[in-house]
Order: structure tokens, then sequence, then C-alpha cells
């Protein structure tokens, strides 16, 4: 443990905000629980099994045994303070991961030794991509049989498309894994069984030679990537240790490759290197581009400085019956006891009670909390996930964390009509707690629906209004969220809506083109983030006024809420306003926001209209002599196989399938391979409704 005092010229330069990114069941919060007790912040091992894990906490957590919430936790290590969240493995859960990557300055990616990267490895690979989060690996469960370090490494370049820059040598295989040597200083770190340290010896010396090779590789993958490394690679055909340090931080922070280390949490092997590594090649708050918000439609950039104005973005709301925790990420200045912040979006002036250190369900109240620091606030009463808190005197709006659309819904109501209210009061509760849920009343039936992003997301939201608020609730079957989008389009659609009731009338003309997007505009151009709609003016000579323009915008957004085949969100729209007539006393933005709702949706009647349905890519492990019925039930279920790979007396079979064909295929695929089968899924987007399924639905 090394807790020592270090003296920093700038104190954030001590301090790392790291996430904990996996597949479910890789060894997130293994690793995270050894974390805490290699530092000195528990002073037991906790067990995912055992239930008696930090992050861990909620009963459902430790009833399923996998994270569903995100838990922030911190430690000191080597003279720097470490905040670490823990994120959720599972597909229902990313948003959860979402939120907390927008706030994190680091990562560290977690692998299975034996599985390399499985599909929710590459769902949080692109989610870190997109806020640019440096990260390091850790390739854990290297005492699991079939365990195999070079193969996960060659996945993770393979399917992540990055370069690992492996620094670590195992010593023994599978239940022989006792320690690793380190390439940098060619030292060796053995751990002893019932020993929680390591002893530092030389190589063994029946690896130096397969160490010296592996060394030699590192500084030729480094030298082609880093020019002081070069540099010194071509003048004496080798490279420091001390310079290996440097390129691996410069490599690492700028994405250009993967530092990669490995053990296995679970027997507390490798974890101190792991956090060596962190702290070395991790940024701290000053490492990272100052912070980028907008003030009246203008960019403004806020430094990590405890001087500077204070911001800062809420990521969590943990809305309980006795309180209210408002999780923030600090990004700059100083927020104390007692001062009142403006939260920007909401206009509203709200006064902080109390600041709290989180350690999961356990806090430490503290007098401050500076650029840098990720805390907890009693007191903010209002403010929602993704809100900006600062100074009233300087305000500013950050960027909030992408919210993605729900793709699962039921119909949820209380068995008992005098637990209605209560209902209501759970659900908006759910709803704060959760942005990804969602909860509407159905116009035809007028039930309660609650949607979210899986099966397993509503059912742990059902449990809770059961645990926590103590009512008895009925769930209906799930429904998947359809969407619409437009496979031939219309040109020169003419709408004009003319009201006349007395007094001031509403006049409005207005000329459009209804057209799909191509595949590259729906990808953002490449920019990773998705467009489901677009919306050009072609108008010329003002004869629509830009304000009427944008109300036509604004029109067409309304229209995009109710498709013309099922009352389906539309998507992958691209609307052309052409031409268009004024009024010089009747016309008004509502008149003409009128004209563009009503307008786009007489266009998209005459279209040729798609119906899409989410698709997921399920990923399932099932013994060789199943294979067989595992393949035909996809079949049947209108799956596509898109690989089968062999392992060690099992197959792995990969399949693209519609969501709504999932419901239930756990039980299934137990039934099929005698509880020995398993799978995964993560939602993949959408694809259209094949014509015969499309006959057989009900109409809606």
């Amino acid at each position: 443990m090394r807790t020592e005092i270090r003296h920093f010229d700038n104190p954030l330069t001590g301090v790392r905000n790291l996430g904990i990114l996996a597949h479910v069941d890789a060894g997130k919060t293994t690793v995270t629980e050894r974390i805490l007790y290699v530092t000195g912040a528990t002073y037991k091992r906790g067990e995912v099994h055992d239930g008696t894990t930090v992050t861990d906490f909620d009963s459902q957590e430790r009833d399923r045994g996998i994270t569903i919430f995100a838990a922030a936790v911190s430690c000191d290590w080597d003279g720097h303070r470490i905040n670490v969240i823990d994120t959720p493995g599972h597909v229902d859960f990313a948003d959860e991961v979402e939120r907390s990557l927008r706030v994190l300055d680091g990562a560290i990616a977690v692998f299975d030794a034996v599985a390399g990267v499985e599909p929710q490895s590459e769902s949080v690979w692109r989610q870190a991509d997109r806020y640019g989060v440096p990260r390091i690996a850790f390739v854990n469960k290297l005492d699991r049989t079939g365990a195999d370090l070079d193969l996960a490494v060659e996945s993770i370049r393979a399917r992540l498309h990055t370069v690992p820059l492996v620094v670590q040598l195992p010593i023994g295989q599978e239940e022989g894994f006792t320690g690793v040597v380190d390439l940098l200083r060619m030292r060796s770190l053995v751990w002893s069984d019932g020993c929680d340290t390591f002893e530092d010896r030389p190589v063994p010396e029946d690896l130096q030679d397969e160490a010296r090779r592996r060394r030699r590789l590192l500084e030729e993958a480094v030298a082609e990537l880093h020019p002081i490394a070069l540099e010194e690679f071509c003048a004496q055909s080798t490279v420091s240790a001390q310079t290996l340090t440097a390129a691996l931080r410069d490599l690492t922070l700028a994405g250009d490759a993967l530092v990669v280390l490995c053990g296995s949490a679970y027997r507390n092997r490798g974890i101190e290197p792991l956090l060596d590594a962190a702290v070395a090649y991790l940024p701290s708050p000053l490492d990272v581009p100052a912070v980028r918000g907008t003030v009246d439609g203008s960019e403004q950039e806020r430094a990590a400085d405890p001087a500077a104005p204070f911001a800062a973005l809420v990521f969590k709301v943990n809305a309980t019956a006795t309180g209210r925790l408002t999780y923030l990420r600090v990004y700059s200045g100083t927020i104390s006891r007692g001062e009142a912040v403006l939260d920007v979006q909401a206009r509203r002036t709200e006064r902080v009670g109390r600041i709290l250190r989180v350690q999961a369900d356990r806090h430490a109240e503290v007098e401050r909390a500076v650029a840098g620091d990720i805390v907890a606030v009693v007191g903010v009463k209002a403010a929602r996930t993704g809100a900006t808190l600062c100074a009233p005197g300087a305000p500013l709006i950050l960027e909030p964390p992408t919210v993605a659309d729900p793709v699962v819904s039921v119909a949820v109501e209380a068995r008992r009509s005098i637990d209605t209210d209560r209902l209501v009061s759970a659900l908006a509760r759910l709803v704060e707690e959760d942005p990804s849920l969602r909860v509407r009343t159905d116009r035809e039936t007028g039930q309660t629906v609650l949607s979210g992003m899986g099966e397993l997301h509503l059912e742990v939201a059902a449990e809770k209004m059961r645990r926590a608020h103590g009512l008895d609730v009925s769930v209906g079957r799930p429904q998947v969220s359809y969407r619409e989008t437009v496979s031939r389009g219309v040109s020169g659609m003419v709408y004009r809506h003319v009201k006349q009731d007395g007094g001031a009338g509403q006049f409005a003309h207005v000329v459009l083109d209804a057209q799909p997007l191509d595949a590259a505009e729906l990808d953002g151009g490449g920019s990773g983030r998705e467009v489901d709609f677009e919306f050009q003016s072609t108008v010329a000579g003002g004869r629509v006024p830009a304000e009427y323009v944008r109300a036509v915008e604004a029109g067409c957004r309304d229209a995009l809420a109710e498709g013309p085949l099922g009352g389906n969100p539309v998507t992958g729209l691209r609307v052309t306003l052409t031409d268009g007539a004024t009024h010089p006393k009747d016309s008004s933005e509502m008149a003409f926001r009128t004209a563009g709702r009503l307008a786009l949706r007489e266009a998209l009647r005459a279209c040729a209209m798609v119906l899409l349905e989410p698709v997921a890519e399920v990923t399932a492990t099932v013994p060789e002599d199943a294979v067989g019925g595992v393949l035909g039930d996809l079949a049947a279920r209108r799956g596509r196989i898109t690989g089968s790979t062999a392992r060690a007396g099992t197959a792995v079979i990969t399949a693209t399938v519609p969501l709504a064909e999932l419901f239930g295929y756990a039980s299934r695929l137990r039934s099929r391979t005698q509880g020995r089968g398993t799978f995964t899924s993560r939602a993949t987007g959408y694809a259209p409704v094949p014509s015969g399924v499309l006959s057989a639905m009900p109409s809606r």
C-alpha cells in the first residue's frame, strides 16, 4: 500500500478521475474491490458471489450478481487521489456508462483473458471514443482454464482497431499463474498464495529470452509511433525505460496506442502495477483540454483552476425518501458549503447545503470541492442529470451526456386502485434518477407505459418500485419501439394553411421536399453521432423570412412524432423547404409551424414508408453438441447468423436478431443446452420489418 504524501506544484496533478469499463462478468467490480483493498480504502476483500462488495451495494445488484448502477469511490495511491467509477457491463445499462464517461478523464478497460473482446466491450469502447477518454487495458482472469494473453491482445487489435502495447509478460499459465514480468524495468513481480503483497525479483531464467524478445517488440512498436523514442532507437538501437514511460504516456493521452497489463483480480495479482500504470499514463484534470460551454450562443472555455468561476456538470441523481443526492463533476472553480449556485437550464438558483465525498453508499462530509473533484451535494432540489451548475455571476452551459432512445416498453399499473397516486410519484422518481427511462400514457388504452433500454432494465425498474416504494405493481408483456422511415420520397409538396375566425387570421404557404437520408448522413458524416432528421431551406429572395423558416422546421419536428404506418416516430428523413409565401397581416410563426407540421404529415402519407424494428447482436456460447438446436432456434426467431467459432469444447455463435424475438430467449437457450448455454446481446440499431412479418402484425 502506497499512501506516502507527495507534493505537486499544482495539487490537480495528483488527481485521477477514472472509470472501470468492461463487458458483463469480465471482472470490473472485482478489479474495483481489489483497488480499494490494495490502497487501504477497505480492510477486507469484497466478493461479488458473496454480495459483500463496496460498489455493488444495491440489493438487486447483490441478488443478481451484476453491476446495475454506476458507483463512485475514492482512494489514495503513491500520493495521488484516485476517484473511481465502477460502471455496469450489461447492455441494458449502457446509459449509466454514457453518463459516467462524460465526466471522466481516463478509464481502465477490463477484458476476460479467455473471451477477449466481447460485444459490450466494443460498445463501451465506442462510447469512450465519442468522449475522447484515454484508456489503458487490464487483461483479467489469467488464472482461468483457457486463458491466453496473446489471443486476448490480438482480439483487441482486430476488433477495437487500436495498437495494443503489452508491457508485461505472464509468469505461469492458468492455475499456475503467479505473477508478471515488468518489461520496462525487466524485473518480475511474484505473488504467493495467501500473501497480499508481491516480491520484486529478477526475471526467471526460463523466461529471460522471451522477456528480451517482447521488450524488443515493445521498443520497436513505440518507436514507430513516437518521434523521441524513434530518435533514441535509431541512435542507440534500444529505448530506455524512462523514454518508454514518457512515450507510453504521450501515446495514451493522444489515443494513439493502448497500454496493456495483465493479472487476476480475484487472486489479487497484478493490481499494484495496474495502479502504477493508471497514475503514470492516465491524465490528471490538467492534462485534458479545458471544458467548453456556451453562453448566449457563443462558446467559452473554463480551465481546471480552483480560482476560476465555478462550473460543474450533474451526471447522476439519487432521489430517496430521506433526501436527494446530486452527483457533480467540478470542472472549474470552488464550491463551499452554504453557497448559492445557478442551474442555468432551469434558470433557478439553488443553495448547496452539504458537500459529500462519496464512497459508494457511504459519504464523508467535506467543507468544499474544487476543480477536478467528483462529489455529491445535498440541498439542490431541482437539477436534473445533464444540468450545469455554475457561479450565478458567470453562467455557462456544458454539453450534457447523450441519452439514448428507449427500445422496449411495458404497461405498468398498481394492483390496488388506492396506490395509483403513489405509482405516479414512484415513476417520476425513477425517471428523475435514470433519464433513459420514459413514462407516457397510451392515448388509445389509457395505460401507463414505461419504456427503457431492455427487458432487464425494465425488470430492475419494476422491482425497485416494489422494494423501495412498497408498491404492488403489475407489468405487461414487453413491447419493442418501432420506427418508420422513408424509402422513396416526394418533391414539391404544396400546403397552404389559411384560418380566419374573426380578428387576426393565420396564413402560411409552404412547398416541401421529403427525401430519405443516405447511410453516410445517418452516421453523422463519420462523426459517430447518429442523425435522425435534417432540415434545410433553399428559399430565395426572402419569400419566407428566417424566423418563419425556423418555425417550419419546428413544425416538421412535431410531425416526426407519429408516422403514417402506425403512429411510430419517423427517422432518417431530410426535409427541404423550397418555396413559400406570406401574408402581410395574417402570417406568424405559429401559422408557419402549423403549416410545417401538416405539410410534412401529408408528404409522409404520399411517400413510400418502411417500418423499422430494433435489432440486436447476439453472442451465444453453447456446448458443441447443442449447436444444431441453437442455430435452428435462432433461425426461427428470424436471426441472421454472422459467425461461429469453436473454443475449448464450446461454440461461440454470433447472430443479428430482432429484439422482439429475444423476449424469453434466456429460458429457451437454457432448456436447449441443459443449462450450459449463455448469451449476451447489444442493440445495433434498426432494420426493416420483412413484408411477411409486417402483414402478420396486428394493426395499431
